[in-house]
């Protein structure tokens, strides 16, 4: 599914600077076709960023606490920390309370008690690792497919294949909750054309700055000046062909003004119901920003986005799920915040029969250690757990998976992942192929090489166990 259509390619045809004008205003996210037969069309994710303790939300492990205080045996083994050393710290009772929910029985913590209402939905996941134990690290990880920078997200790498089916809105969206440790490169294109980088969008009735146009400006003074702007534009391309950057500006330009009808629409939350809005939580002080972000998710799959992406937490805002110290107590901070926002938004798809073909996809960039973090090195304290890339939790909904079950397992301490361990390759080449797209068949040429989401590797054994 590689696309190698490159403007030196196009100006080469011939076709000369009219063609290459008309081409500017051609819409790049298109819908494309699937390679095969989809079960999800949409996605949204919906990120915790730090990195939330799977032991205090997903996976109980009550033996924690019977080892509370204690060297974790030698028998354990022991993994290499970002602040602790693993020998000399003691394991760390966890103090939440899981119970079982729906036919399924499958167990959530009382962190959650809105979502673990949605249990029968949710296929969990508890034995995700990859090997990034530092935050950028790990968070390029998840949204990227690799640990360093430079390499384009998820979101973009769908809307390089399937395009949107949305002409007036971004094909991909991210709703951000203050800085993120590693940088925009979580939603940026990498070394894909600029164009499929994700879009911002701000709370409030301007999600997207700049967007307005001046005071006493008419539509169709406004058309004139654009075609005018993209006629320029055309010939500086046509010197300087490999110029992503410029070709994003052409096609934003033409989007912008598109959206200057269609945004403000979206942004009106007020045209929803007030039951809408309490099932969100709008009416909560505690709940309404993600739940604000949760309910603009849905109004934006409606409108055939592709990719939405919600971020919980930020280094700006009011804290993340870092949980160095006090781990308990953040964990149930900031799951306060998200678990009614959460299950409304999957309550809500499923009403309006959304969620059989949008892709819910709830994860952090790790889970965090059975031992204290101990304050060792500048890091947290006897409360709070460390980084623990090899063994954590997601869940997926929609979109194809069959919820109500558990898939896969961490060992007893919830240290590593042991019973069908997944990679993170593994989850995005399930995630496309949910989406439609053989992973191995997404690719992009760069610097000598086809590079695609997943590298070298990637399974999709994951997607017959999320169906079944």
């Amino acid at each position: 599914m590689s696309i190698n259509f490159s403007r030196r390619q196009f100006l080469a045809s011939g076709l000369g600077f009219p063609a290459l004008a008309a081409a500017a205003v051609d819409n790049p996210f298109a819908s494309k076709a699937p390679q095969f037969p989809a079960t999800a069309k949409n996605v949204i994710f919906l990120f915790m960023h730090g990195g939330p303790s799977h032991l205090e939300t997903f996976d109980p492990k009550p033996i924690l606490n019977t080892l509370h205080g204690q060297h974790v045996p030698p028998s354990f083994g022991s993994v290499q920390l970002q602040f602790s050393k693993f020998e000399q710290s003691t394991v760390l009772g966890v103090k939440r309370q899981f119970k079982k929910y729906g036919q399924s029985g499958i167990e959530v913590s009382d962190v959650f008690p809105h979502v673990a209402q949605r249990a029968d939905d949710l296929a969990i996941i508890r034995s995700m690792y990859h090997d990034g134990f530092t935050h950028t690290a790990a968070l390029n990880w998840l949204n990227n497919g690799w640990p360093r920078l430079g390499r384009p997200s998820i979101g973009s790498w769908l809307v390089y294949g399937l395009g949107s089916e949305s002409e007036n809105l971004p094909a991909f969206v991210a709703m951000l909750d203050g800085g993120i440790k590693s940088g925009p490169s979580v939603y940026s294109s990498g070394f894909l054309p600029a164009m499929y980088q994700g879009t911002q969008f701000r709370e409030g009735p301007q999600p997207i700055l700049n967007l307005t146009p001046p005071r006493g400006m008419k539509e169709a003074d406004q058309r004139e000046m654009l075609d005018n702007l993209r006629w320029f534009n055309a010939r500086h391309a046509a010197a300087h062909p490999d110029e992503s950057a410029l070709e994003a500006r052409l096609n934003s330009y033409e989007l912008a003004f598109r959206m200057q009808t269609a945004a403000p629409e979206l942004a009106d939350l007020s045209k929803e119901t007030e039951a809408t809005r309490k099932l969100y939580g709008l009416d909560q002080a505690g709940t309404q920003s993600f739940g604000g972000k949760c309910l603009m998710a849905r109004r934006l799959v409606e409108r055939g986005v592709r990719f939405v992406q919600l971020w919980s937490g930020g280094t700006s805002g009011e804290g993340d799920w870092d949980g160095h110290k006090e781990c308990d107590k953040n964990i149930v901070d900031m799951a306060s915040r998200v678990d009614k926002p959460i299950a409304g938004l999957l309550a809500d798809l499923k009403s309006r029969g959304l969620l059989d073909s949008t892709l819910v996809v709830w994860a952090g960039e790790f889970g965090r250690t059975p031992v204290c973090d101990g304050g060792m090195n500048g890091g947290g304290g006897p409360d709070g757990r460390d980084h623990n890339p090899y063994g954590f939790s997601i869940w997926m909904a929609g979109g194809g998976v069959k919820g109500g079950k558990v898939i896969g397992s961490t060992d007893e301490i919830g240290l590593r992942a042991v019973d069908d361990p997944t990679h993170v390759h593994d989850l995005h080449a399930s995630m496309l192929h949910l989406m439609g797209i053989d992973h191995k068949k997404l690719t992009y040429p760069f610097e000598g090489r086809d590079f695609r989401l997943t590298d070298v590797a990637g399974k999709i054994d994951l997607v017959a166990k999320l169906k079944k």
